[in-house]
């Protein structure tokens, strides 16, 4: 055997074991290109080597044997010679490129060229593996397959990590489906719960409402037997005050039964600005108003909605009444109609100037028979809430020292909304 035939076979044992000494792993390409680059000027004796991702008539430097300093390196390939490479699809060699400038420009410095596309198992030309020397100099055929056998490996490992990172973008975005998904899911199953829940509800109720209100009717009677007595001052206060009772607790069966009961909804299309200004001189009149002003400010002239025009009627007064109550008198109490465009919402908010809700009852406002008020019943923003709820509406309180209370509805907004 010749001493080139033993200078040829270490050199390829020197290959063989480099290239068997690369280590890839799922998301660590920089540093597996990295020695790819240096492996290849090493071995074959070069000034410079890099690997480069080429899209869109661009490359992009993945890895460089030298130091190219910090940030992207990103380069037009239109007449270099990596364009020549990408476009041949094959390898390229110059040993002098100032003697061939029709093959494309060499960086500033460098006079010889070897070129290998970066070929994935599809067959598709990824990239380059580039090396260039400064001085002119001729490759061997051996030299070439070299430079191959590392393009196979860097074209290999970056189509494994673009698969990697595609996989990874595809569990995140599966991760985000399913607990989308579960998250509607326990919402439909918290929904059908307390639908089950408050079916028992009001058939418990209505069954004690039954049995109450029978006996109570019977009380109610009497009381106002008594009525058409000559009573002294003293029983009259105490009929006064049995009767107000019992008109009370009337009062209150029915708004057991009214919260209990399912939402059966007579939709119709509304305009909540028309229903708002046809219901203001009534709302002005409540007792609860006397001395103070509504004002009405819709910023668009009509507000659309499917709505059960009696119920969303309630709701207004309740909300409205609530306000006035905690307004001082010549107070203002402020109804305000928008529509956010980009959430695709409309508003009905009311405002007090009030007192601030402390915190801790703010939560509770809408939990049934939780009242600030004495003699209330604690059933009126529970049933409001309900109500709105049965509408797929929105409903929220907001309280403080510098803004007041906002209670907000916050309907869907129908494609016809703004007329």
């Amino acid at each position: 055997m010749t001493s080139l035939d033993s200078q040829e076979i270490q050199h390829y044992q020197q290959v063989l074991e480099y290239i068997s000494a690369l280590s890839y792993r799922s998301g660590e390409l920089t540093n597996y290109l990295q020695e790819i680059t240096l492996g290849v000027s090493s071995l074959l004796h070069l000034d410079w080597s890099v690997v480069t991702l080429c899209q869109n008539g661009s490359e992009r430097v993945l890895a460089s044997s030298v130091d190219m300093g910090e940030g992207d390196h990103v380069y037009e390939v239109h007449g270099t010679l990596t364009g020549t490479v990408i476009e041949r699809g094959c390898p390229l060699v110059v040993e002098d490129t100032d003697q061939h400038p029709e093959l494309g420009e060499a960086p500033e410095g460098y006079r010889s060229y070897l070129g290998v596309p970066l070929r994935t198992a599809q067959n598709l030309v990824i990239g380059t593996i580039c090396s260039f020397h400064q001085t002119p100099r001729q490759f061997t055929q051996r030299e070439v397959k070299v430079s191959e056998l590392f393009a196979e490996r860097a074209a290999t490992a970056i189509d494994n990590y673009f698969l990697y990172r595609q996989q990874l973008e595809f569990n995140e975005r599966l991760e985000a489906e399913v607990e989308i998904r579960t998250q509607e899911l326990r919402e439909a199953q918290a929904k059908l719960m307390e639908q089950e829940r408050l079916a028992a509800i009001g058939e418990f109720a209505a069954m004690i409402v039954h049995e109450i209100r029978n006996p109570l009717t019977t009380v109610k009677m009497g009381l106002n037997a008594f009525k058409k007595l000559d009573l002294n001052s003293a029983y009259q206060e105490r009929l006064g005050l049995a009767l107000g009772e019992s008109q009370r607790l009337e009062n209150l069966l029915s708004e057991i039964l009214l919260y209990a009961k399912p939402q059966t909804l007579q939709l119709v299309q509304l305009d909540l600005v028309a229903l708002l200004k046809g219901m203001l001189p009534a709302l002005q009149e409540m007792p609860e108003a006397a001395g103070r002003s509504i004002e009405l400010i819709a910023e668009v002239p009509h507000l659309l909605q499917l709505a059960d025009v009696d119920k969303i009627k309630q709701v207004l007064i309740n909300i409205i009444r609530n306000a006035c109550e905690a307004t001082e008198v010549s107070g203002i109490i402020t109804c305000r109609l928008t529509v956010d465009a980009i959430a695709r919402t409309q508003q009905i908010q009311v405002h007090n100037p009030g007192p601030p809700i402390p915190p801790e009852v703010l939560a509770k406002l809408t939990q049934p028979f939780f009242s600030t008020k004495s003699g209330g019943t604690g059933l009126g923003l529970a049933i409001s809430k309900r109500i709105l709820d049965a509408h797929g509406a929105l409903f929220s309180i907001t309280s403080d020292a510098v803004q007041g209370t906002w209670v907000t509805i916050q309907f869907p907004l129908l494609p016809e909304t703004l007329v």
